[in-house]
């Protein structure tokens, strides 16, 4: 497994697609999947390959002067629990501490709603996030957002 800040916007969005793309479940709707494609360019993105083949990344964006944010991120469902994400995270804080950020923030469904989201909140729980502020109707009210925040 290799862990690679990505500098090639036509890359970015090859990955970004590809592992979008596999992942239907959390990333239903179509154009937002194209939106976090499209938005992929200019970024500060990580990436996580086996051999020649992508299998995870996460691109940040900055939300304030001192903040930046995981804007989105995906692992294929087949590399779960293998240590990817936390690799990811693991670099794209190195990156961010590099690039001057003190914060790092990512927000996701609050605890509570669904499975597969309260397994997110606790892989970035694990990871040192901390609860920072819970907005329920920031998307909708069948999704409310926590946002979790961390100190560089």
């Amino acid at each position: 497994m290799e862990i690679r800040v990505v500098e090639s916007d036509e890359e970015k969005k090859a990955v970004s697609r590809k592992i979008l793309e596999a992942l239907t479940d959390w990333f239903a709707v179509e154009e937002n999947r194209e939106a976090y494609i499209m938005k992929s360019p200019g970024k500060k993105f990580i990436a996580a390959y086996e051999g020649d083949s992508a299998v995870g990344f996460l691109y940040l964006s900055q939300t304030g002067r001192e903040t930046v944010e995981i804007a989105v991120m995906g692992v294929l469902q087949e590399f779960h629990r293998h240590g990817v994400g936390k690799k990811l995270v693991e670099k794209a804080k190195e990156v961010a501490k590099d690039a001057g950020y003190s914060f790092m923030q990512v927000k996701t469904v609050k605890l509570g709603m669904y499975e597969d989201y309260d397994r997110t909140n606790y892989f970035y729980q694990s990871l040192g996030f901390k609860e920072f502020e819970m907005m329920p109707l920031l998307w909708d009210e069948a999704n409310p957002c926590q946002i979790y925040v961390m100190a560089l």
